[in-house]
């Protein structure tokens, strides 16, 4: 038996909302026939694109063999048929619109940051527990085969005790006036919830979470490295957010993390993000797609002398793991498992709380790079 389930997808329209979540999941899941269920039903989406560019919609839809569109979200929200309300609009929106589609009834699944401070991002955790709908938040990184290889060797107990992870991203943005910026000019200003700090701590709070344990503390240094950049129409305007960020984390099982992020930083690593995890057993480095491990026993012994050529490959002294198994896009994964969550009450651990817990990191190490100070985490409830 297959049965429509009616998603709402307001913001779709931008780069991350168009790629990863229409073209890569929802439409993706359309054209595998849907989702199978564990009682063997089958999970169709079907969903309606929402947006202020009616030109912009209409085209997307045509696209994708999508027939439903509207500029009027009350319109959508207020239709039965419309089970699950998804937003990836520009962070600054995006409260606003979840309010109004909890008091509609409405599951939440929403991309991150959820809010702009953590007093708004509780307060949704709060009304959607309070409406009783479930909610979810997009945490995609988890779902990525190098992390997920990560996972398994962590799993497997392969570093012993884990010391500390390093945490590398970033990539040289152009500033916009002999090449284009790969970036949207909000992300540069303050004012329109730009920041890296915003954008990413997000991510550095599921990831260090999930992956090696509760942060007790966290100290940031963060920096605006190129104070002007040109817009999408050409025009020059001054950076008021930051682009560049430095932390440093100290988890409660003793765990340092240090997690360097940059739009202004040229890459000089196997890709856009690399985590190197060293524990007394073993050490590894896990990017998107791939995982390199070296055992203690295949650990070479260097040793310090710059009078003498350096003796050591190490970049070739290091075992890649296997794949050994088929990875979807981490996006498509998670919004599976949403759906199933949503359609049979299957588990979905990463709800609107979770959410909250990336933005109150991104506070916290806001305001220690304000006070120049160690900010500690507290623990968050609803």
């Amino acid at each position: 038996m297959q049965r429509k389930i009616g998603i709402i997808m307001n913001g779709v329209t931008g780069r991350m909302g168009t790629n990863q979540h229409l073209i890569r999941s929802i439409a993706a899941i359309r054209n595998q026939g849907g989702v199978v269920l564990s009682n063997g039903d089958t999970l169709m989406p079907d969903p309606i694109l929402v947006g202020r560019n009616q030109e912009k919609l209409e085209k997307l839809a045509e696209q994708h063999n999508i027939k439903r569109w509207s500029t009027n979200l009350e319109e959508t929200l207020a239709d039965e048929q419309n089970e699950i309300y998804f937003d990836s609009q520009t962070t600054v929106k995006r409260a606003d619109s979840i309010r109004m589609a909890i008091n509609a009834g409405k599951h939440i699944y929403c991309e991150k940051p959820t809010a702009t401070n953590l007093e708004e991002s509780l307060e949704l955790a709060r009304l959607a527990k309070q409406a009783g709908v479930k909610n979810g938040v997009v945490q995609d990184k988890l779902f990525l085969p190098g992390l997920l290889k990560l996972q398994r060797l962590i799993s497997a107990d392969f570093f012993g005790k884990m010391l500390s992870a390093r945490i590398e991203f970033g990539y040289w943005v152009f500033e916009g006036d002999w090449q284009e910026g790969q970036r949207p000019s909000w992300n540069y200003r303050e004012e329109a919830g730009g920041g890296i700090i915003v954008d990413m701590f997000a991510h550095w709070r599921y990831v260090i979470d999930n992956l090696f344990g509760g942060i007790r503390s966290v100290t940031c240094v963060g920096a605006t490295h190129i104070p002007e950049r040109l817009d999408e129409r050409g025009e020059k305007y001054r950076c008021t957010a930051d682009d560049a960020a430095y932390g440093t984390f100290e988890l409660e099982n003793g765990m340092i993390v240090q997690a360097n992020s940059s739009w202004a930083v040229r890459v000089n690593r196997d890709d856009l993000l690399t985590i190197q995890v060293d524990g007394t057993e073993g050490s590894a480095v896990a990017g998107l797609r791939d995982c390199k491990t070296q055992h203690r026993v295949n650990t070479p012994k260097p040793v310090w002398n710059p009078d003498i050529p350096n003796q050591h490959d190490f970049l070739s002294q290091w075992e890649k793991v296997p794949d050994n198994q088929a990875f979807d896009n981490g996006f498509k994964v998670q919004w599976e498992l949403f759906l199933k969550h949503v359609a049979v009450d299957e588990p979905f651990p990463w709800d609107l709380l979770e959410g909250a817990k990336g933005t109150q990191l991104s506070d916290l190490a806001l305001k220690s790079w304000k006070e120049r100070c160690w900010m500690d985490v507290p623990e968050l409830t609803v």
